[in-house]
């Protein structure tokens, strides 16, 4: 008896799980991507993020393995992608000031 109503509920809360998921791990982070690589396009930027990244620390004396620098970029680009141009005006300064540029 209870089975007509238990399977269709747990049908929806699976499509439902499925479709959250779906949404947070490939959707979003699709959009923030595109986001990010739009707002540095627009400043006439032609670093990628994670060149950003990699020079920024680098600059900072720190050396980051490709997956710290893949994950600080994942979570820059979905909570703070301000700090893109932060770092990029950080790096330009100092190539800036060393007389590189």
């Amino acid at each position: 008896m209870a089975s007509p109503i238990v399977i269709p509920i747990i049908l929806v809360a699976i499509i439902g799980l499925s479709g959250y998921l779906i949404y947070k791990f490939v959707i979003f982070d699709f959009s923030c991507k595109r986001s990010v690589t739009r707002m540095l396009r627009k400043y006439k930027i032609q670093k990628s993020p994670s060149q950003i990244i990699r020079e920024y620390y680098a600059l900072k004396g720190e050396s980051l393995p490709a997956k710290d620098i893949m994950d600080l970029e994942r979570t820059y680009r979905q909570k703070e992608p301000e700090q893109f141009l932060a770092m990029y005006d950080a790096v330009r300064e100092s190539h800036k000031r060393n007389g590189e540029e």
